[in-house]
């Protein structure tokens, strides 16, 4: 097996064996319910605003959108306003569709050499993709919204709304969420993706297959506790709601399965600002994408531009105008 996603893997694993054990054997119920989150959620909002200040001050000399239509030009040309806007309203729209619609994974193409001729290359839509992407952001997305009901009293009505739409498949005792089942199969299909497509898989990195591996592992934890072991939910809103006054008490009863869901989410947390999942915030703050095309219409004038001394022509000549007559060359002004 490929050590790229062995290790991962492997240390995975050791995580949730680690919180489990330590749970159940040494009862260190404090230490993971109470220290680790609280160390975590610091690590993240202090790494997260650390790392979008020093994208905000990242020098842009040029303007790069990226665009994939056509610039606004001549009168009779037309502008393609979305993938190529020259205006802050048209960024803000491919801003919105990139955000909340991945416009850009939608229009992805696959490349392949064609079935019956291997000296052609082809290349297909790419749309399962696409979809698994948006299932995957959406599904945990809405799975971050629901346990929102833990940390609030009274629940707000937004969250039981959602809760009840997440829901609303009727399986079993207690109730589906649907997603829950979503962000487990969309995280398989993403892991499945670069282990088997080989040019995904040969671009992979361990740092690619880790968070993988944790959410799969989150989402398989929290659909255990819910369906097959079941948890006091009572003293577990005690709890959360106590970490959120900050007078937690572990709750007794509740199991290492429930420490070591908490103790993956908590690393998860931790390790978001140093991993490609900072993705979240920085397209915000790409200038592939937050910058108008209209360089055409205005000059872009780097901000951070310092003076610059200039030798001129003129300085030019006064240094070597007598060497310039002698050699017969011509000279705007003669002294």
């Amino acid at each position: 097996m490929n050590q790229k996603y062995l290790i991962p893997l492997i240390t995975v694993f050791v995580l949730f064996l680690a919180a489990y054990v330590g749970v159940e054997g040494a009862k260190l119920e404090w230490f993971f319910g109470i220290v680790v989150p609280y160390v975590s959620l610091i690590a993240f909002l202090v790494f997260f605003v650390l790392k979008v200040l020093g994208w905000a001050k990242s020098a842009v000399p040029f303007k790069i959108p990226t665009t994939c239509g056509q610039q606004k030009s001549l009168p009779w040309i037309k502008q393609n306003k979305i993938d190529n806007p020259d205006t802050t309203g048209g960024v803000v729209i491919r801003m919105l569709l990139e955000i909340f619609l991945f416009r850009s994974l939608f229009r992805n193409t696959k490349a392949a050499f064609a079935r019956n001729d291997k000296n052609r290359l082809s290349y297909s839509w790419e749309i399962f993709l696409w979809v698994g992407a948006l299932a995957f952001h959406y599904a945990f997305l809405t799975v971050l919204l629901r346990h929102m009901r833990f940390f609030m009293t009274p629940v707000p009505s937004c969250i039981k709304w959602l809760e009840w739409a997440d829901g609303i498949v009727q399986l079993g005792l207690p109730g589906l969420f649907l997603s829950g089942v979503v962000l487990l199969a969309a995280a398989l299909f993403l892991l499945a993706r670069r282990l088997f497509d080989q040019k995904v898989n040969y671009i992979s990195l361990a740092s690619d297959y880790f968070p993988l591996f944790l959410i799969i592992a989150i989402a398989g934890t929290g659909i255990a506790m819910r369906y097959f072991t079941k948890v006091d939910i009572v003293g577990i809103k005690s709890f959360t709601m106590g970490l959120i006054t900050l007078h937690p008490v572990p709750p007794e009863g509740v199991g290492g399965l429930f420490y070591a869901h908490v103790f993956l989410v908590s690393v998860l947390f931790a390790y978001f600002p140093a991993s490609k999942l900072m993705h979240m915030g920085g397209i915000f703050l790409s200038p592939t994408r937050n910058m108008a095309n209209d360089t055409r219409a205005q000059r872009h004038i780097n901000p951070w531009n310092y003076d610059v001394d200039t030798h001129t022509y003129e300085h030019y000549e006064d240094h070597f105008r007598d060497k310039m007559i002698e050699a017969g060359l011509p000279v705007d002004k003669k002294e």
